[in-house]
C-alpha cells in the first residue's frame, strides 16, 4: 500500500479507527512531531476528538544522527527510551548519551513555545491516549511517547500509524493496549517508501494544524 500523502494516509487511519469504536472527547489523538501531526490531524477529525502533540525528539547515533539510537519526550518528568542492542553493538559512550538528552530537552522547551502559544497540555488522565505518528521505523520516538503517557494515568494507550514493519508489531503490542496500522509489509526499509509525497513537514504547517484543530 503507497499512501498519496500524510493527510490521506490519516483519513484512511481515522475511517479504520471508527470502525474500531474509538473516538469523542474522551480520547485524545497525540501526534508525533512533526510528519505524525498532518496525520493526527485527519484522525481527530474523523474521530471528533481532540487534538495534542506529543513533544518527542530522536537521539541519533553519533557521526550518523539519522539512526536513532533512542529518544526523548518532555512531560512532568522527562523520558527517555534508548535501544540497549544497538547501543551495545555500535559502542555509545554515556557521556555522549548524557550530553544529548540536555540538547534535545532544551530543542523541545523552545520548540514547546512556538506549538502550544501558551496552551496546556491536554490532560489524559482516564482517557483514551491515541499516539499517532505517519510510520514506524525504529519506533524509539513512539516508546518514549508511551512510557512517559503511561505515567500520566490515562485509561488505555493506543499506538495507531499507516504502516510499520511486521516484526514490530508484537513488540509494540506489549508496551501499548492496542495496535492500530493500515499496512505492515516485508521487507521494510524505511517509511518514506509507502508514501508518494513523504516532504518534510514544516514548523509552520504543524502550528497551523494544531491552531486549526483548537487543541
Amino acid at each position: 500500500m503507497v499512501f498519496k500523502n500524510r493527510r490521506e494516509a490519516g483519513r484512511l487511519l481515522g475511517e479504520k479507527l471508527l470502525e474500531k469504536k474509538y473516538g469523542g472527547p474522551k480520547t485524545v489523538i497525540i501526534g508525533l512531531l512533526r510528519g505524525g501531526v498532518p496525520v493526527a490531524y485527519e484522525v481527530a477529525a474523523i474521530l471528533k476528538s481532540p487534538l495534542d502533540v506529543a513533544l518527542v525528539r530522536k537521539i541519533g547515533a553519533p557521526d550518523q544522527q539519522e539512526l536513532a539510537i533512542g529518544a526523548i519526550v518532555d512531560g512532568e518528568s522527562p523520558q527517555v527510551y534508548l535501544n540497549e542492542s544497538l547501543l551495545s553493538q555500535i559502542g555509545v559512550p554515556d557521556e555522549y548519551i548524557e550530553k544529548m538528552k540536555k540538547e534535545k530537552l532544551e530543542e523541545i522547551r523552545e520548540r514547546e513555545k512556538m506549538y502550544r502559544k501558551g496552551r496546556s497540555k491536554i490532560n489524559v488522565k482516564g482517557k483514551i491516549a491515541l499516539i499517532v505518528d505517519d510510520g514506524i521505523a525504529t519506533g524509539a520516538s513512539v516508546r518514549a511517547v508511551a512510557k512517559s503517557l503511561k505515567k500520566e494515568g490515562p485509561k488505555k494507550v493506543v499506538i495507531a500509524v499507516p504502516v510499520l514493519p511486521l516484526d514490530s508489531v508484537e513488540e509494540l503490542k506489549k508496551l501499548a493496549d492496542d495496535v492500530i496500522y493500515l499496512s505492515a509489509p516485508e521487507p521494510f526499509y524505511a517509511v518514506g517508501e509507502f508514501y508518494s509525497d513523504f516532504s518534510q513537514t514544516t514548523d509552520e504547517e504543524v502550528t497551523n494544524l494544531l491552531d486549526k484543530s483548537k487543541m
